[in-house]
């Protein structure tokens, strides 16, 4: 397993709206992105920031790299879109978080 992390920006006061949204989180989604090898997936929110932080395991032959063309990926993006900062094509801007340390 992969571990992989990023971080991603919630606009201000969407908090709520946000949880709300990722609790009712579409059963297809989460088929979906077990499929690409995703697995043991957290959001957490750094309230000063705005600042979401996500990790996630990533199976050794993951095809997490094709989820942003999965019709249900798309929908989940355009339904959140409103919430979060997005590039032109409504998926989040997303910044690849670096390792620095880990303990088993």
């Amino acid at each position: 397993m992969k571990r992989n992390a990023f971080a991603m920006r919630l606009k201000p006061g969407c908090e709520a709206e946000y949880k709300k949204r990722h609790d009712a989180i579409w059963p297809e989604l989460k088929a979906e992105l077990r499929k690409a090898g995703v697995s043991d997936y957290s959001i957490y929110l750094d309230r000063k920031t705005n600042t979401l932080f996500a990790f996630q395991y990533l199976a050794e032959d993951a095809a997490d790299d094709a989820l942003p063309w999965a019709e249900v990926v798309r929908r989940w993006w355009h339904m959140m879109q409103d919430l979060m900062d997005t590039n032109a094509d409504e998926s989040p801007v997303s910044d690849p978080l670096v390792e620095l340390f880990h303990m088993d």
